[in-house]
């Protein structure tokens, strides 16, 4: 990350901060993250107002310790500053005037870089006064609940927020308005998008469901209209680009996955979903094929000490993110669901860890949920290999010995990069994976 983005403040000049308290909301490349006080003072300045993006490192705002140190502080700092400064600070009582220091100490600066740095584990969190409130009263909530709320008439005062430190989520607003509670447009074939009672096949689609019977989400703009890259957005858009220095080849490979949704049936009552079952499949066979799993460096073919799949999923906002399940080899299949369903709750929310998104070893993407007969992907920076996964179908197939019959079949696409990995490593995988998929699925469980 080299630049964040100023979602809100949530203090104004002349506000106090403890220490620990958070200060304002910074949006990096994949996630929102709240920047904290390291000392207690008092909010002098905002010299980045909301809505702008500072380089890492930039001084963003002046901490004084004083109250009688803000104008001083205001004095100071850059004009641009002025527009920002909401409010001055209020005067000290007259019955008790400022002593003034012996010395006048700098303001202490926040700055991006301290925003982007993720907190010590102890460091403590600050208290709201309620669930949608700050200390100063002012309202909580996401960029995303606030354009949700005036869209659906929702007043967020009457709220209760479920998102970090009482945040006020998207969700809250869309339960408060009786719309049901949207997901991501998960790209990794969710059994989640199947209408009740559907027949779920290995894509996570219902049998016979046409393509619009999975929403596509809202559009993000109206024709005629240009509508800015958002921050998520910008970042696909670096790592496509980078792609494309990559030397890729593509190799495919037609799957009977008759048993693997036979299977599927039977753990799905026990809390399985698609997604970690197909994420399973894909770390076994890695792990017997460390090749498919290694990545290019400039030091050589960099070998992972662990098989962490990365399941792409579609933001309704726009962007992708690429929640990682870690292990996912050696993590049983039940364990594997319920971190999946964790990883999708809090990517909704923008509050994954950056070791949750950008550690995978490997990509998993289903677009079969939508239909799709086949696709390529495209190899995400950092990794050797993904896997696009297209929807599963009844065929006619044609047996060794001449007869007929009809089968489900789906087909698989790998990307490899070809520095790193060769057609014959991708061929050997795709025919363990199909050959697990096809004749022992049930091992998965075990």
């Amino acid at each position: 990350m080299t630049e964040g983005k100023i979602v809100e403040w949530l203090k104004k000049p002349g506000d106090p901060v403890a220490r620990g308290e958070s200060v304002l909301v910074v949006e990096s490349d994949k996630a929102d993250m709240d920047v904290e006080a390291f000392q207690e003072g008092f909010l002098a300045a905002v010299l980045m107002p909301a809505g702008e993006s500072a380089p890492v490192g930039e001084t963003i705002g002046l901490i004084v310790e004083t109250e009688a140190e803000i104008a001083a502080a205001q004095a100071s700092a850059p004009s641009s500053s002025a527009a920002a400064v909401a409010a001055p600070p209020k005067p000290p009582a007259a019955a008790t005037p400022p002593v003034k220091p012996a010395a006048e100490p700098a303001p202490a600066a926040t700055t991006v870089e301290a925003s982007v740095a993720a907190p010590p584990a102890a460091a403590p969190v600050a208290a709201m006064s309620n669930a949608t409130t700050t200390a100063n009263g002012r309202l909580v909530a996401t960029p995303r609940a606030k354009k949700l709320a005036k869209q659906l008439g929702v007043a967020l005062e009457t709220l209760r927020g479920s998102g970090p430190h009482g945040r006020i989520q998207a969700e809250d607003v869309e339960r408060a308005s009786g719309q049901p509670v949207s997901v991501p447009r998960v790209s990794e074939g969710s059994s989640a998008y199947a209408p009740a009672g559907a027949a779920v096949t290995v894509n996570g689609a219902a049998a016979g469901a046409s393509p619009s019977a999975t929403p596509l989400g809202q559009a993000f703009g109206s024709p005629g209209e240009t509508v800015a890259f958002n921050t998520l957005q910008q970042a696909v858009i670096r790592n496509m680009a980078a792609s494309l220095t990559v030397p890729c080849f593509h190799v495919g490979y037609t799957i009977s996955t008759d048993r693997f949704d036979a299977f599927y049936k039977q753990v799905k009552a026990k809390g399985v979903t698609m997604t970690a079952l197909l994420a399973k499949a894909v770390a076994v066979v890695l792990a017997r094929h460390p090749q498919v799993n290694a990545a290019h460096s400039e030091a050589g073919m960099a070998y992972p000490a662990s098989v962490n799949v990365a399941v792409a999923v579609a933001m309704d906002d726009g962007g992708l993110l690429t929640p990682v399940l870690a292990n996912a080899d050696k993590t049983d299949l039940y364990s594997l669901s319920r971190s999946w369903a964790d990883l999708v709750a809090r990517s909704r929310t923008k509050q994954l860890k950056p070791a949750e998104y950008s550690t995978g070893t490997f990509t998993l993407s289903n677009l079969g949920m939508y239909g799709v007969d086949r696709f390529d992907a495209i190899l995400p920076p950092g990794t050797g290999a993904i896997l696009a996964v297209a929807a599963s179908r009844p065929c006619v197939v044609a047996g060794d010995d001449g007869s007929i019959s009809v089968k489900r079949q789906m087909q698989v696409n790998l990307t490899a990069d070809h520095r790193v990995i060769y057609g014959t490593h991708g061929a050997a995988f795709l025919k363990d994976l199909a050959a697990l998929i096809e004749t022992n699925p049930e091992s998965l469980a075990l």
